[in-house]
């Protein structure tokens, strides 16, 4: 799949249903060598704290990723491989 193709997709968590973030507001880690996919990172919006906070991001490990379709992209964030804590800063 070419990159251009994931590109104003939303990001759904099938454990909750949640919305977790569009394609086009995150950063993609590339693997430099192998030009793989490792993980999507999308900006926390929803944290009211994060005014006063330096802004959180979620990374979402590209195993995370269960399906891509033609709008959605479904990621499995409860499993304790892909604990949905992962925020960094």
């Amino acid at each position: 799949m070419r990159l251009s193709k994931l590109a104003g997709k939303e990001i759904i968590n099938m454990h909750d249903g949640g919305r977790l973030g569009v394609v086009a507001e995150t950063d993609l880690v590339v693997h430099p060598e192998t030009g793989e996919l490792e993980s999507i990172i999308i900006p926390n919006h929803g944290n009211f704290f994060s005014i006063f906070k330096d802004e959180k991001y979620l990374v979402i490990p590209w195993q995370a990723i269960k399906k891509i379709g033609s709008e959605v992209i479904i990621v499995d964030l409860n499993s304790p491989r892909n604990n949905r804590d992962r925020l960094t800063s």
